[in-house]
């Protein structure tokens, strides 16, 4: 049996808001009755655990030289450079004062550059917060290390490339989201393919471990024909990793998307074969769907640890390091600390106020209660391995998976009509033409989703 189908007619009717599960309780169940005393203890409790976790850390540059009408990341647009001195200043405060609160014995084994635009930074100024994360953490010097930047092709050069290796990343990440010119018109966000190519092959020559693309689509006036022609342009490129994400287009919620003029939307069927499209033209490429939007040749890092069952899920997506407490730097950034998530202030002036004040900026947070632990561990299970061992589950914490998961198993009754999923008393396993609706799964085991909340989330396919 394939590992893998697309049948289009249960892509539709699945087709529904719902939640992408990088964390479990969503950011919605966040509060702000978890503040910084809340995160304090979290962080006490896992420098006392037998074997605390090594440590991984999300740093948010919010800033873009221009809008792109699609994005519905925390950003704020400015030319004015001198604004990244400003931040990158604060930035340093926050994490002095976060790594005095951790074991130096730690290793930073994680780091990821995220926003807006990372690279946004001068070379100086990414040297400069290098330079700082280096002084407060214990940074794993080994390439056995993730340390991942973002990239917007826009804004480097392919010397550049070769610096950000010297500062110790080994992943890049590039968005390049569609080559069409008019797409790209569309949503304000014009670069050459050239740009790209040299790009890619900088990192090739400077031997970065992983290179991945960035792919949107749904995106105003897409076609199957051209969406064909930069599929295939992408292949040809070979990177390392391909994250095809569907565009959701939510005006009422993302000020930017207004931008969009409503009749160059494609429509939903078209959505669907662009879809396909992508899943046909990547696999029969030789890329192996890892799950959800993410793709990756065999021999890469995240297609092994899928077929030896070691992926693992955080806040920036699928990986092989997630089992670290993450520590969330910069405006908005959210981290994971043992069984606690935090988020920072997400206005500017507020995380100036706080650092200003000497406190670390967490404005809200959740604590999770044992409930959701298993919760937790059941959706991870799910979106890394799309398989959960009743029996392996009931020995390791103590219940009887069918009796305390009743209510999630009988909801999942047309989805085993529908041969997304096998069901029996002792396991649970996504069929091949289940895979794409792992989030429609996930969701039945999900104890926050009443009261109306689909509505805040993309659609699951």
């Amino acid at each position: 049996m394939p590992a893998f189908e697309f049948n289009r007619a249960l892509v539709k009717k699945y087709d529904r808001p719902g939640p992408r599960y990088t964390s479990y309780p969503t950011a919605p169940q966040f509060h702000p009755a978890f503040a910084v005393d809340d995160y304090l203890q979290a962080v006490q409790a896992s420098n006392q655990a037998p074997r605390p976790k090594p440590l991984s850390a999300y740093i948010h540059i919010p800033f873009c030289q221009s809008l792109c009408y699609y994005c519905a990341c925390n950003k704020i647009i400015t030319r004015k450079t001198h604004r990244a001195a400003e931040y990158l200043g604060y930035l340093k405060r926050e994490i002095a004062l976060q790594g005095a609160l951790f074991e130096r014995s730690r290793k930073l084994t994680q780091l990821h550059l995220g926003g807006g635009t990372p690279t946004y930074l001068s070379n100086a100024q990414l040297a400069e917060l290098m330079d700082c994360l280096h002084q407060a953490f214990n940074l794993d010097d080994s390439d056995d290390h993730e340390f991942s930047i973002e990239v917007d092709p826009r804004t480097v050069s392919t010397g550049q490339i070769q610096m950000l290796r010297g500062l110790g990343f080994n992943r890049l990440s590039f968005g390049v989201q569609d080559f069409d010119a008019a797409v790209q018109a569309a949503v304000n966000r014009r670069q050459s393919e050239e740009q790209i190519y040299a790009l890619v092959a900088a990192a090739r020559e400077a031997r970065f471990k992983s290179v991945s693309v960035d792919l949107i689509y749904g995106l105003p006036l897409q076609t199957v024909q051209s969406f064909d022609v930069t599929l295939g342009k992408i292949i040809a490129l070979r990177p390392d990793r391909i994250a095809a994400y569907s565009y959701a287009h939510l005006p009422e919620q993302v000020r930017a998307q207004r931008m969009i003029r409503r009749e160059d939307m494609p429509p939903p069927e078209r959505k669907l074969e662009l879809l396909e499209l992508t899943i046909q033209r990547l696999t029969d490429a030789g890329y192996v769907y890892i799950g959800m939007d993410h793709f990756a040749l065999p021999d890469d890092e995240l297609a092994l640890a899928r077929a030896n069952g070691t992926l693992q899920r955080n806040f920036q997506g699928y990986s092989t390091h997630a089992d670290c407490d993450l520590i969330g730097l910069g405006v908005s950034a959210i981290g994971k600390v043992g069984d606690s998530y935090s988020q920072s202030v997400k206005l500017l002036s507020q995380y100036y106020a706080w650092l200003d004040q000497g406190l670390l900026p967490i404005q809200r947070g959740y604590r999770l209660n044992a409930d959701d632990l298993l919760r937790r561990e059941v959706i991870n299970q799910l979106m890394c391995h799309g398989r959960i061992d009743f029996d392996r589950f009931q020995a390791a914490h103590g219940i009887c998976f069918n009796d305390y998961f009743a209510e999630a198993l009988e909801q999942l009754a047309e989805q085993v009509d529908d041969q997304l999923l096998a069901l029996d008393q002792h396991a649970l396993q996504l069929l091949p033409q289940g895979h794409l609706m792992m989030r429609n799964t996930a969701m039945a085991f999900d104890a926050y989703l009443g009261g109306g909340r689909k509505g805040q989330f993309s659609r699951t396919v």
